[in-house]
């Protein structure tokens, strides 16, 4: 085992990560060797059967790619608790070495550079089952109040190989969607991304059900959900809006979901644009755990309640006013699914952006001051424990303060730019310009800085790799006052604003100390704007 020392490049500039234990598993899961990178899946037909009595799959996933560099070898990952039945290219089996969770696969002859290439996959096996789903990767085998089977999976960070094989990283979706098909027992229903191509009755008491998705699609967005399902169908403003809930659920779900829905999208499409999977449509399927944001076909189980699963995240009150599932979940449609980080030590660019949405939406519904009252409530979430960007090559992501800090981050960069015109302007264009692309965190601030035309760089540095957020040290000079940015960060600079009485005030601080203009009588008529800006104030 060997202790790395990892750099990553933020912005401008490199920032020393502190180093965990890392081994082989985590490289080859983690890591773009050759055999990775050396080609690009352009679709996956995924034709599986699940049997929920012995919680076994058995089928194939045909894996279609064109070939970047000439290779003789791939790697594909499925781990090692699920076993190959055979490898199929052009009729031929195929040899393979497996290492772990890693199968590199053995072609006969080289494949030329620009080829389109498809290999078959047959595979059987008993897939981890998780025991706390979403937060353990996989699958959940639970029975609804009638003991019929009912069936999810959810593999965000722990790998979408753990029950299918797969190009298994981020940076490679397929450029031309995916088929799922999967045989469940006669009297269940499967619901996967996509639209809904049909169902076809098999010979041995299974029914398979057929669904595709045309966009390109995060690997561990691909998902089955076996239930006794009900339909529910609905359109907003053209777009098809589909609810699959247990039988026993579907009244309460038609009232509970025509709350949020309509006036969520009405607002994440004026802020962020479009939705980004207009041709596969819009889905909210039940689930047996608590939510994810499977593309097309969002994972729903917040048991029809406000709030988190009844409980308001902020503590202010203003989160019952909805469903955290149904918005969260939902606002990864464009931050995760559509722009998508190309290594999970980047999830903040899901996470804090997706929890950003939240706020964004109190905000069309309720209003700017609450919006203020519910993020500002949040930030008593954030442990400042360690950075938020993670180790790079080993799937490893940095801290859980990605999600409140990250929102947190971006309502700071809101009051940097102090015009909100500009801001809702530069949110979309962000959202219009990595649509459907692959990104990182130096694409991100090098956009937030040509879009704002100031240099974030170190904002975004203190924020993202350091576990402390910027302290605003202000003390007296005689009649006046004096203030700096107290930051790792070096060459720290950011305005803030404060109140002198009923006067409000830009200070443009760094980490030098700087002499104010105005005058004060007292420390007490001055305050910090903390509500708008994440720091610490003395």
């Amino acid at each position: 085992m060997k202790k790395l020392l990892l750099l990553a490049f933020v912005g401008l500039g490199f920032q020393q990560i502190s180093a965990q234990e890392t081994t082989r598993r985590d490289t080859l899961q983690g890591g773009l060797r050759f055999e990775r990178t050396c080609f690009d899946v352009q679709r996956y037909n995924l034709d599986i059967q699940v049997l929920p009595r012995t919680k076994k799959i058995e089928g194939n996933n045909e894996i279609i790619f064109k070939v970047v560099d000439n290779t003789s070898k791939i790697q594909i990952d499925l781990f090692e608790n699920m076993q190959i039945d055979s490898i199929v290219w052009n009729t031929k089996k195929l040899t393979y070495k497996r290492e772990f969770d890693a199968v590199f696969v053995k072609f006969p002859s080289e494949l030329p550079k620009g080829s389109t290439q498809n290999i078959k996959i047959y595979y059987q096996g008993n897939p981890k089952v998780a025991k706390n789903a979403p937060w353990d990767g996989g699958f959940v085998f639970s029975t609804d109040t009638k003991k019929q089977p009912w069936i999810g999976v959810a593999v965000q960070g722990t790998g979408a190989s753990l029950w299918y094989p797969v190009k298994d990283t981020q940076t490679d979706e397929p450029d031309n969607g995916a088929s799922v098909k999967v045989a469940v027992p006669d009297g269940l229903m499967n619901v996967s991304n996509g639209r809904f191509l049909g169902s076809e009755k098999l010979a041995n008491n299974f029914t398979r059900w057929d669904w595709e998705v045309k966009n390109p699609i995060n690997t561990y967005n691909i998902t089955l959900n076996i239930g006794d399902y009900v339909h529910i169908h609905d359109n907003h403003n053209g777009l098809d809006l589909d609810y699959y809930v247990l039988r026993e659920n579907e009244e309460k779900a038609r009232k509970h979901f025509e709350d949020d829905v309509k006036p969520m999208l009405d607002c994440f499409q004026s802020k962020f644009g479009k939705y980004p999977f207009w041709e596969d449509g819009y889905k909210l399927v039940e689930t047996p755990y608590l939510g994810m944001e499977h593309q097309s076909a969002v994972a729903y189980g917040n048991k029809y309640k406000k709030g988190y699963m009844g409980f308001d995240m902020s503590g202010t009150g203003v989160g019952m006013k909805f469903d955290y599932i149904t918005i969260h979940e939902t606002g990864h449609e464009w931050f995760g699914n559509s722009i998508t980080s190309k290594d999970i030590a980047d999830m903040w660019i899901h996470e804090g952006f997706t929890t950003y949405t939240e706020t964004v939406f109190v905000e069309c519904t309720q209003g700017y001051d609450a919006a203020m009252k519910y993020i500002n409530g949040q930030s008593k979430n954030v442990r400042n424990d360690k950075p938020i960007i993670g180790q790079f090559g080993v799937n490893r992501e940095g801290s859980g303060d990605m999600y409140y800090k990250g929102s947190l981050l971006l309502n700071t960069l809101r009051h940097v730019v102090n015009n909100d015109t500009k801001w809702w302007a530069i949110l979309l264009k962000y959202s219009e310009t990595y649509k459907k692309q692959i990104i990182d965190t130096p694409t991100v601030i090098a956009f937030f800085n040509a879009e704002t035309g100031r240099n974030l760089t170190p904002i975004f540095n203190q924020y993202l790799n350091y576990k402390s957020i910027p302290q605003l040290e202000i003390k007296g000079y005689k009649n006046r006052f004096q203030y700096r940015w107290k930051t790792e960060e070096p060459n720290f600079e950011m305005p803030v604003d404060i109140m002198i009485g009923d006067k409000k005030v830009r200070l443009n601080a760094t980490n030098e100390w700087k002499k104010a203009g105005e005058v004060i009588a007292s420390f007490e008529d001055l305050k910090v704007l903390t509500d708008q800006f994440y720091i610490k104030a003395n």
